[in-house]
């Protein structure tokens, strides 16, 4: 079999390759605290469910549009509108089987051969894989510890380019959970406005914040126009399962983003979309607690990453992520992660799973339990004391 050229340029993503070779251990009676799929560890809320069901029941198992049903185009129009303070139409609102196709769309719609497409690193695998995947040229603009993960706005400023096609922005940020604040957000939108380039901004944890406010480029002069918001429900809702995201965008690009969705995956479950219009307009409480959880897991990890000898972690503004340095063990990244695994049995990925300017560093999620995490911080501290 001979595969097309282009196969050799996608990549992966990680996080499976080691809960595979985790499920393995397992498998064979050893004991794995998985801190490296990045999903809630709660269930989806009990309306939410209650309402697909009543969809299944009602006949929501056929077809339906490829953009998305009307009444869930219209629930996430308000809800950006709401939470964004922009005025949202449906017709702007593409509906997809989870959020990642809305990436892919994306940067195929956007980026050809001879574009170049910045984005940040370490940052989600997928942006490197498919704009390399397109025959784009990949721009990373680097994360760095000391500037607390944030963009080096004159590295940025010095990397656009005449070629610059698309710029990509995640805030709250995987894997180091960084949070991109308004000034920072201003001077990016001022270049992207100037020079006339798109900006895919990834915002599915932009409800899981701590530190700070999640503000959206597409509120400044001239980026509603020129931005896609990339959001979804599984992060907000724990429903990684349901397979449901969607992006917002100007209306002409919404046309070309479902006119793909139709040739890929014709359109998303019906009996989920209903799902995800119970999740939007139904009670807040248990996204909210979930949060208030996640908060607490987060200082018990910081503070137990820091008291180990070798290790040093920043306190992340938001998701659910810690992305601690391990430079001081004299390990490379790659290693640690693979013998903490087969050692320790924690499961970790390694900070280059994320590109590059991961190097030093491992991404930690910490949605499991305090009781996982505390059992995880200890293999790690015996295990460091072992190197």
């Amino acid at each position: 079999m001979k595969l097309a050229k282009r196969m050799s340029r996608l990549g992966t993503e990680t996080a499976f390759e080691v809960l595979v070779r985790a499920r393995a251990l397992e498998a064979q009676g050893r004991d794995v605290v998985h801190l490296e799929v990045g999903e809630p560890d709660f269930d989806t809320p009990a309306n939410i469910i209650d309402a697909a069901i009543v969809a299944l029941k009602s006949g929501y198992t056929h077809y339906g549009p490829s953009a998305g049903l009307p009444e869930l185009r219209q629930a996430i129009a308000n809800e950006i509108s709401s939470t964004r303070g922009l005025d949202v139409k449906p017709s702007e609102v593409v509906v997809t089987p989870g959020a990642k196709p809305i990436m892919f769309f994306i940067i195929l719609a956007l980026a050809e051969a001879g574009d170049e497409v910045m984005y940040p690193n370490p940052g989600f695998p997928i942006y490197e894989s498919m704009i390399n995947f397109v025959g784009a040229t990949p721009v990373p603009i680097p994360l760095r510890e000391e500037r607390d993960f944030c963009f080096d706005l004159d590295e940025f400023r010095s990397k656009v380019s005449a070629k610059t096609k698309l710029i990509i922005l995640n805030s709250p940020q995987n894997p180091t959970g960084s949070v991109l604040g308004r000034d920072d957000l201003a001077a990016i939108a001022q270049i992207a406005a100037a020079r006339d380039i798109m900006v895919l901004a990834d915002e599915i944890y932009n409800r899981i914040i701590y530190d700070g406010e999640h503000v959206s480029i597409a509120t400044f002069p001239g980026m509603k126009e020129r931005t896609i918001i990339l959001d979804g429900f599984s992060k907000t809702y724990a429903m990684t399962g349901w397979r449901m995201g969607y992006g917002v965008m100007p209306e002409a690009l919404a046309e070309h983003v479902s006119r793909l969705q139709t040739n890929s995956n014709s359109c998303t479950a019906s009996f989920t979309q209903r799902a995800g219009v119970a999740a939007l307009t139904g009670p807040q409480e248990a996204s909210a607690a979930m949060v208030r959880e996640f908060k607490k897991r987060r200082d018990i990890i910081v503070a137990g990453l820091n008291a180990i000898k070798g290790v040093s972690c920043r306190l992340p503004k938001g998701a659910f992520y810690v992305f601690p340095s391990i430079k001081g063990t004299g390990k490379s990244s790659r290693e640690f992660a693979d013998r903490l695994l087969s050692e320790a049995g924690v499961a970790a990925l390694s900070g280059t799973a994320f590109g590059a300017y991961g190097e030093g560093y491992i991404r930690l999620s910490y949605a499991n339990s305090i009781p996982n995490i505390q059992k995880a911080l200890q293999r790690i501290e015996q295990f460091v004391a072992t190197l």
